[in-house]
């Protein structure tokens, strides 16, 4: 069976081996990073297929996750699984209350300010997110009809910066002055 990359969202890496006996540590892209482990069904990528993949053992260590494979006891064997992705079906991750996003729905979305006449400015998509400790940041770059090339880096702060997200429409609205 194929599986479709669009029905899957990333939620960590696996960066390197750990120990000897097949052990891998997992960067979590969930907050809080633990909420990794609550998901059961994983896909990682390797050379550009999505393959199933479980986890028989895992463990909070030090400031990271660490966990082991099933199936695998050897260290280089371990090995072939670091820098690859690690997914979930989007249809495992829970429901977010109203007014809540992921940051992959962001993704992708025109990004539109006011200008000082009253018209709709259009400032780019948002290429991806970033998270500073503060807040959430929207990376937005250049996109047919924009503006112009800037990329900006506007805070995601609903009520502040962020107006109004429209999924369907595939925009967000924001209160942010064009020559920033």
């Amino acid at each position: 069976m194929a599986i479709d990359p669009s029905q899957l969202v990333v939620i960590g890496k696996i960066t390197t081996v750990y120990g000897v006996k097949g052990w891998v540590k997992v960067h979590s892209y969930t907050e809080p990073m633990e909420n990794f482990f609550g998901y059961t069904d994983f896909l990682i990528e390797q050379n550009g297929n999505w393959t199933p993949i479980v986890f028989a053992e895992s463990k909070r260590h030090g400031k990271g996750l660490v966990a082991r494979i099933d199936g695998v006891d050897d260290r280089d064997v371990a090995a072939a699984y670091t820098r690859c992705n690690i997914a979930t079906p989007l249809s495992a991750l829970p429901d977010l209350e109203e007014d809540e996003f992921y940051w992959h729905q962001l993704e992708g979305l025109k990004v539109l300010t006011t200008g000082a006449s009253g018209e709709s400015l259009l400032l780019g998509v948002v290429s991806h997110m970033l998270e500073t400790g503060a807040n959430d940041v929207m990376v937005v770059r250049k996109c047919p009809g924009s503006i112009d090339a800037q990329e900006r880096l506007i805070p995601y702060l609903p009520d502040q910066f962020v107006d109004h997200i429209d999924l369907e429409a595939g925009e967000i609205r924001v209160d942010w002055d064009p020559e920033f």
